[in-house]
């Protein structure tokens, strides 16, 4: 990826590096965490665990820093965040972080995050 993409991406607005983030993780089949004995949370205002999640190992590896230093970017099976993560995290009430920068983050519902996973793969 050029950098002059990789830096307008992380300047577009969340709901756009949402669909971005969506058609990116069925392209490639997978999806990024960051993880160091443990995978990489955060908390929404309201107290709510949050696990962050990115399109590419380079956006994750943007983010390794301040809270997430030495954290390294490790990629998560597509049909696996599918079946066994996001059906987890919805268990026990863990929310999903798509694509986060220092700015902002999409926060949606798992159920819309698997809809719109799902209707995109129905494009392939």
């Amino acid at each position: 990826m050029k950098k002059k993409e990789f830096e307008a991406l992380l300047q577009r607005p969340a709901n756009i590096r949402y669909e971005y983030f969506i058609k990116k993780v069925v392209d490639f089949e997978e999806v990024w965490g960051l993880y160091d004995e443990g995978w990489a949370t955060a908390q929404d205002d309201d107290g709510h665990m949050l696990i962050p999640f990115f399109p590419k190992k380079e956006f994750a590896e943007n983010c390794a820093k301040k809270e997430w230093k030495g954290f390294r970017a490790e990629a998560i099976d597509l049909y696996e965040f599918i079946d066994r993560w996001l059906v987890g995290m919805k268990k026990d009430e863990v929310k999903p972080s798509i694509f986060p920068t220092e700015e902002d983050a999409a926060l949606v519902e798992i159920d819309i995050l698997l809809r719109d996973i799902n209707s995109e793969l129905e494009n392939y």
